[in-house]
C-alpha cells in the first residue's frame, strides 16, 4: 500500500484532487468507466493537460448540462441516502464505495447542520449532488486504483474576504469549510488572497482521507501529481500530492 502527501498551499477542492491523483498515475479508463456505472444523467468530463504559472497540471472539469437544457432532470433533489444508494449500485470497488460514502457523509451532516436540517430530509439540489458525487466518487476510484492507504495533509490555505453564492455574499472560509476545519481538526490558514480556495467538497475529501498531519523526519519522493482548480489567483491554484516512501 501506498503513502501520499497532500500539499494545500493553493487550498485544495474535488475537481483539484482528482486532477493531482490522475497525474500521479490512477488509470483515466478505470475512472470514467467508474463514473459512468453510477448511471447518473447531467454531465460530461473533460480532463487535459493545461499551464498555470509556468506549471503543467491536469485539469479534470466537470461539465453540467445547461439546466434549461434538462429541466426537468434538475428538479430532482436527492439526500444522503439516495446518493449512498446511487453509489453502492455502482460498478466501482468495495474500498472506493467506501471512502466515497464517508466523504459524502461529511459533505452532508456539515451542509445539514449549516442549514439546520435534519440529514434524513435534507436535500442536495441535483446540479450540486451532481458535481459533488463526480468529484467524490471520482477521487475515491483514483485513491483506490493507486492503492493509497496512508495520507498526509499539510496546513491548509484558504483565501480571505466575501463570496457571493445564491442567497447572498458570505465570508471566507465559507461557513462549510469553517465547520469541517473545527470539527476535524484541520489546520486551515488565512492568507492575503481574497477569495474562496478551499471548497467544501475539498475539505470533505481531507477530513475523511487524512490519516496523518506530519511527515516523516526522512522520506522519499517517488512521484508528484498536480492538479489544478479553475478560480484564477496570484497564486498558482494547483494542489500537489506526493508519493513517498
Amino acid at each position: 500500500m501506498e503513502t501520499v502527501y497532500i500539499e494545500c498551499y493553493s487550498g485544495i477542492s474535488g475537481d483539484m484532487t482528482v486532477g493531482a491523483l490522475l497525474d500521479l498515475g490512477a488509470d483515466r479508463e478505470i475512472l470514467i468507466n467508474g463514473l459512468k456505472s453510477m448511471n447518473i444523467k447531467g454531465f460530461k468530463i473533460n480532463i487535459s493537460k493545461i499551464r498555470k504559472n509556468n506549471l503543467e497540471a491536469c485539469d479534470f472539469d466537470v461539465v453540467l448540462e445547461d439546466e434549461e437544457e434538462s429541466e426537468d432532470y434538475f428538479k430532482i433533489n436527492r439526500n444522503y441516502y439516495d446518493v449512498c444508494k446511487i453509489i453502492d449500485e455502482s460498478s466501482i470497488s468495495e474500498n472506493a464505495k467506501n471512502i466515497s460514502k464517508k466523504i459524502f457523509k461529511i459533505k452532508a451532516e456539515t451542509e445539514s447542520k449549516i442549514h439546520d436540517i435534519p440529514l434524513e430530509i435534507f436535500n442536495f439540489h441535483e446540479s450540486g449532488a451532481v458535481d459533488s458525487l463526480v468529484d467524490i466518487v471520482g477521487t475515491a476510484i483514483c485513491l483506490d486504483n493507486l492503492k493509497i492507504s496512508q495520507v498526509i495533509v499539510s496546513e491548509i490555505n484558504d483565501g480571505h474576504g466575501f463570496i457571493k453564492c445564491r442567497k447572498g455574499m458570505i465570508p471566507v472560509p465559507v461557513p462549510a469549510v469553517a465547520y469541517i476545519a473545527d470539527k476535524y481538526r484541520l489546520k486551515v490558514i488565512s492568507t492575503n488572497i481574497e477569495g474562496e480556495m478551499v471548497t467544501p467538497t475539498g475539505a470533505a475529501i481531507v477530513a475523511a482521507i487524512r490519516t496523518g498531519g506530519k511527515l516523516p523526519k526522512n522520506y522519499k519522493i517517488k512521484k508528484i501529481g498536480l492538479g489544478t482548480g479553475k478560480r484564477i489567483y496570484e497564486c498558482e491554484g494547483v494542489l500537489r500530492i506526493c508519493l513517498i516512501e
